[in-house]
């Protein structure tokens, strides 16, 4: 599997190119700003791109979603949700396939009421949802601290360890981790109960 990660945009934001293989089918997961180094790797892995994968509607994770689209014939994927005008609107435990890669769709608002990870291959794109060391924000238009801790302390955590995180902002001490390095060393994903987490994102 071919899978690279692109820092682009002012912001710091991951993009990140998946297929099977040079030439094969795959996918565009969160088109950020300066999209041009993406776009280049496509042409240079003759990839044939099938779905423009975004976690959430935030502009800086859909700002090349149009540029992708117009140079490969992608179909734009989110959740049902999401205000983005998406070809493919997806939900809870859906699944669809670019060549041999099946992605699972796992959804988890708090950050947006959209957002989503996606699984495959054993990594998760997880947006703005988790990062390396860090939670998405939840003090943003139509951001939610109660779905947050749902989203986080039921649904990642019982995530299989092994899985590969993927986060939407290289804002890490490194560009990726996996989930069992997250459970112990991320300090929202702690055990807590819903009262205690709301007064720990408060403080």
């Amino acid at each position: 599997m071919l899978l690279e990660q692109y820092c682009i945009g002012p912001y710091q934001n991951f993009t990140y190119l998946v297929a099977e293989a040079d030439g094969g089918e795959g996918v565009v997961i969160d088109p950020s700003y300066g999209i041009d180094p993406v776009l280049a790797a496509i042409d240079r892995h003759s990839v044939r791109v099938r779905f423009i994968l975004n976690t959430h509607r935030h502009p800086d994770h859909i700002a090349g979603n149009q540029e992708v689209r117009e140079r490969t014939g992608a179909k734009v994927v989110a959740h049902r949700s999401a205000p983005i005008g998406q070809d493919l609107s997806v939900d809870d435990g859906e699944q669809f396939s670019a060549g041999r890669i099946r992605f699972e769709v796992a959804h988890t608002p708090g950050h947006t009421p959209d957002s989503v990870l996606y699984l495959f291959e054993g990594q998760v794109a997880t947006g703005d949802t988790l990062f390396v060391g860090e939670c998405g924000r939840t003090d943003l238009p139509e951001g939610s601290p109660e779905q947050m801790y749902d989203s986080l302390l039921r649904r990642v955590v019982a995530l299989d360890d092994a899985l590969v995180v993927l986060p939407g902002h290289d804002y890490g001490v490194t560009p990726t981790s996996t989930i069992g390095r997250e459970k112990k060393e991320n300090y929202t994903l702690q055990p807590r109960t819903k009262e205690q987490f709301l007064r720990f994102l408060r403080e």
